[in-house]
């Protein structure tokens, strides 16, 4: 039996998002997306501690992390943590452990860096207490803690609608891509309340389909984070007239990224950003959530 995990829990990319006007009767807003996860990530290291014992979290950043904030949230508004108190409920006996979570993936930024470390939290528990509970499982108990932890459980490339609780795998591997970390963030719930400001949308499914196959990436937000944060706008037309590539921007912002042919071209232009336009750049390339990235020890 293994006492000790460490679980990486990656960035996610929105290659195309759409977003329908909010549903009155549970506050939220539908969405189509095709997500993908990428090769940059958080990292949780968790123990499994005696029956008796009273679980304890740490949260800091790692120590290479290129964007910090403080970190200011009461532990028990952590995704992790809400994720470990929730596969709790769901087995219905306490799972006690030592939690440490390193981040690098920026606050607020619509990379799902919290979304993430919860979809993390679900699979190492699951791993550590020989739960033997199945993805829908850990799905379903995702669902209860934000919209994006349930495609994190396993991340890929997929097609997620409704609140994020419909996930369908798909081969379309993604390409490498450029990201462009500003210093601003971008609060979800401001970007969705601009986003109701400026009219909403009609859900675009087809056209999430379409961007699949090849067609143009687009981002229904992306009018709203460039309200909010204004120097976002400046910043993407400024990169765009140096590289002469698109900008997208990733879920509510504030990231944004170039996609590339390879993950060489990628690190090129990354390196060229950063020296011309002054702000943090991570190349990287889409993976899959496997368990074999798990390092344990007994």
């Amino acid at each position: 039996m293994s006492s000790h995990t460490r679980e990486l829990a990656p960035a996610k990319l929105n290659m195309a998002l759409s977003v329908g006007v909010i549903d009155d009767a549970c506050g939220l807003h539908p969405i189509s997306s095709w997500m993908l996860t990428v090769d940059f990530y958080d990292e949780l290291q968790v123990t499994r501690l005696a029956e008796d014992s009273i679980s304890r979290y740490a949260i800091e950043w790692h120590a290479d992390a290129i964007r910090t904030t403080e970190i200011d949230w009461r532990i028990t508004d952590d995704l992790a943590v809400r994720a470990h108190l929730a596969i709790e409920r769901y087995v219905g006996r306490q799972l006690p452990v030592q939690l440490r979570t390193l981040k690098r993936i920026p606050t607020g930024s619509g990379l799902g860096g919290g979304s993430s470390d919860a979809a993390a939290m679900l699979r190492a528990c699951n791993r550590l207490f020989e739960l033997e509970l199945d993805d829908a499982s850990l799905q379903l108990i995702a669902r209860s803690i934000g919209s994006d932890v349930p495609f994190l459980v396993r991340g890929g490339s997929a097609l997620v609608s409704g609140f994020g609780e419909r996930i369908e795998p798909i081969e379309a591997a993604g390409s490498p891509a450029v990201l462009i970390l500003p210093e601003s963030a971008c609060p979800t719930g401001s970007i969705y309340r601009r986003f109701d400001e400026l009219g909403g949308a009609q859900l675009r499914a087809e056209e999430v389909a379409i961007a699949v196959q090849g067609g143009a990436l687009f981002n229904d937000l992306t009018e709203s984070a460039f309200q909010e944060a204004g120097e976002l706008r400046s910043l993407a037309s400024s990169i765009h007239a140096s590289t002469g590539r698109e900008i997208h921007l990733s879920g509510s912002g504030s990231t944004m990224f170039i996609t590339c042919d390879t993950p060489a071209e990628a690190g090129e232009i990354a390196l060229e950003i950063t020296d011309a336009h002054n702000v943090p750049t991570v190349p990287v390339r889409p993976i899959m959530i496997e368990y074999d990235t798990i390092e344990t020890n007994n």
